[in-house]
């Protein structure tokens, strides 16, 4: 098999995750359910990069804005560009993860956990601070596995070319 056209291929189904993601949280807050039934909602972030073309005219567009505004970003998914690398915020209950995809090769990147207890309550477990974090890091991945499950449910079905077409009238409507 042709490492590069695996490449290719896992490239554009990133791309169109992230692009599908961003059209999915633009207007609306977005809820998403663990399988013990807690929610979480999904927000873009203040860094997104789209990026377009091949070769020697393959171009990309970085934007980070603080205020959140993306209108560059939005401006290249006009011109054909597709979201290559963008911040996701993840929300449940008080607390918030941070974290950085990158469509390419869905590689994580920079995450930031809601903040450990500083302090054991029990003072017995010297691992307990090391333990949290962890289970902090398993439940940001379980909860970006359930959103891209949810986008391969869609996309291997017969309802994506019509969400296609809703995420093509988004970007026009930019």
């Amino acid at each position: 098999m042709d490492l590069s056209l695996v490449e290719r291929e896992n490239t554009l189904l990133g791309q169109d995750f992230l692009t599908w993601l961003w059209y999915k949280t633009d207007n609306d807050n977005v809820l998403f359910q663990l399988e013990d039934k807690r929610t979480f909602s999904l927000q873009m972030e203040q860094k997104v990069s789209v990026q377009g073309g091949e070769g020697e005219t393959k171009s990309t567009a970085t934007v980070s804005s603080p205020g959140g505004e993306l209108d560059e970003a939005k401006a290249g998914l006009l011109t054909g560009k597709k979201v290559n690398k963008a911040q996701l915020l993840f929300t449940m209950d008080q607390d918030d993860w941070l974290l950085t995809v990158n469509a390419a090769d869905f590689g994580l990147s920079g995450l930031k956990t809601p903040k450990v207890a500083t302090k054991d309550e029990d003072g017995d477990d010297p691992d307990s601070k090391f333990l949290e974090k962890m289970f902090l890091v398993e439940r940001c991945l379980e909860m970006f596995d359930i959103v891209f499950n949810e986008f391969l449910r869609l996309r291997m079905s017969r309802d994506w070319n019509e969400e296609a077409a809703k995420v093509k009238l988004w970007i026009g409507g930019q």
